[in-house]
């Protein structure tokens, strides 16, 4: 694991970096920009390729190949898309991400409390 891992806000100043090259490319091959829903497509597009990776990795998919080194770098990827994608919408992922794990944690424990038995360990009674 690499000595330094960036924040959400490091990596989203380089996933915009890199999406601000793919404009150029874009630009200059098509004339445009890539629109919202292209985005998403190509994003769609990721996410079903790692459904089959993960077919792979589990050995019911054949590929040419390192599953893993090829998830590694789809999740990656995915990730970048989801900056991409809260950039262009105006969404703040820094905020969003530690908003929504705040309430998905307290939902769990709440769920976990319920389910708690008299001894604390098993469901309710």
């Amino acid at each position: 694991m690499p000595e330094h891992t960036p924040s959400l806000s490091t990596a989203r100043e380089q996933a915009l970096a890199v999406r601000a090259r793919y404009e150029v490319l874009e630009e200059r091959l098509n004339g445009r920009t890539w629109s919202l829903h292209e985005l998403m497509i190509g994003f769609s597009n990721d996410v079903g390729h790692i459904g089959r990776l993960l077919l792979a990795h589990d050995g019911t998919w054949d590929i040419d190949g390192d599953p893993r080194a090829e998830l590694t770098h789809k999740l990656a990827e995915s990730v970048w898309w989801a900056f991409v994608l809260a950039d262009r919408l105006g969404i703040d992922l820094d905020e969003a991400y530690g908003e929504t794990m705040t309430s998905i944690g307290e939902g769990l424990d709440a769920a976990i409390a319920r389910t708690r038995g008299a001894d604390g360990t098993g469901p309710a009674e």
